[in-house]
């Protein structure tokens, strides 16, 4: 679709070249939401890929994300043998409300930074302990935990001119087992429930990561992998009646027997037990 309110797209070659954020500006990474629908309100583009940021940089401290790699390249990246969890790149990729050619365009930062409670990026980043990298126009950097990002449907913690930098994921959430459960109302259709859960062993601590069920991701830990009892009275007392999203994708009771019902799941797969 054509902007036509746009007046000027630019390289945002540095930040600190750009002097003030104004009314109408923004910054462009894929675009595939961007020119999806018209966007009366923008003047003014800041295209990310000036800066020339590598997509993937892989080392034995974890896997860096730059917020402009494509789903395309993220999906491509064959993962390590000793990261058991990189199998959940995949499945996150594959749990985008979008075809492969848009993956060729769309970014990991761009999902992010929608903050949409289905956003596979975000359930990916969050349930392996992501570290997220913001920049602002003095180019000064923050980093925060992938969890306290999104606050709500479309909202999250980024400031006025502030980007997402790069994502990373550290190796010791990536060495860890893993378990993956999704729901959709349709093939290939935005996520109703998307749960995940990694832990060290059946003894060892464990993280359940709850998304597009809530409107921000909810996270519970436990130092060990919890009896049955003990997830579903956390998740209740974390999560309230009230505390699902409520769309066309799913209502709030459907989310919630998806979310009880995948906890146990997942919780039973990473212990090594029959499910409750």
């Amino acid at each position: 679709m054509n902007l036509n309110t746009i007046e000027e797209v630019r390289g945002a070659t540095a930040v600190d070249g750009i002097a003030q954020w104004q009314d109408g500006d923004s910054w462009l990474a894929g675009g595939t939401w961007l020119f999806s629908e018209p966007q009366p309100h923008l003047r003014r583009l800041l295209d990310l890929h000036a800066f020339g940021w590598s997509a993937l940089e892989v080392s034995d401290e974890g896997l860096r994300i730059a917020a402009t790699c494509t789903v395309a390249e993220l999906y491509a990246f064959p993962g390590r043998p000793d990261w058991p969890s990189s199998f959940l790149i995949d499945e996150c990729c594959r749990a985008f409300l979008a075809s492969f050619k848009i993956w060729n365009t769309a970014t990991v930062g761009g999902n992010i930074c929608m903050s949409l409670p289905a956003g596979p990026m975000i359930s990916l980043t969050t349930s392996l302990e992501g570290i997220y990298t913001l920049r602002a126009l003095d180019g000064s950097e923050r980093q925060i935990p992938a969890i306290e990002f999104v606050t709500g449907n479309h909202q999250n913690v980024l400031r006025p001119g502030e980007l997402l930098r790069a994502i990373d994921l550290p190796a010791s959430a990536l060495r860890k087992r893993a378990a993956f459960r999704r729901m959709s109302m349709t093939h290939m259709g935005r996520s109703t429930a998307l749960l995940i859960g990694t832990a060290s062993g059946p003894d060892g601590a464990f993280l359940l990561t709850v998304t597009a069920a809530t409107p921000h991701p909810v996270q519970l830990a436990f130092p060990r992998v919890p009896d049955a009892r003990q997830l579903r009275e956390s998740l209740q007392e974390t999560v309230p009646d009230d505390g699902y999203f409520d769309d066309v994708h799913g209502s709030p009771d459907y989310r919630k027997h998806l979310t009880l019902h995948f906890a146990e799941e997942i919780r039973a797969e990473l212990a090594n037990a029959p499910i409750a």
